[in-house]
């Protein structure tokens, strides 16, 4: 199983599930988003995005 992560500029980012530490796909991905991506909640800007950069992060989801 793979979480793939999509970025504003269309790259697609996958990241293999570690079955060891967390077998639940939502959190690892979350878990990901939080050291890759900051979150902005105000004004045109809002949502995740990558840290020292403007690109967006659409989301992020399980592959088996």
């Amino acid at each position: 199983m793979k979480i793939i992560m999509i970025l504003a500029t269309g790259t697609l980012l996958t990241f293999t599930v570690d079955k060891r530490t967390n077998p639940d796909c939502f959190t690892q991905g979350y878990e990901i988003l939080e050291k890759l991506a900051i979150y902005r909640d105000l004004g045109p800007d809002q949502g995740w995005i990558l840290r020292d950069s403007n690109i967006e992060v659409g989301g992020w989801y399980c592959q088996q």
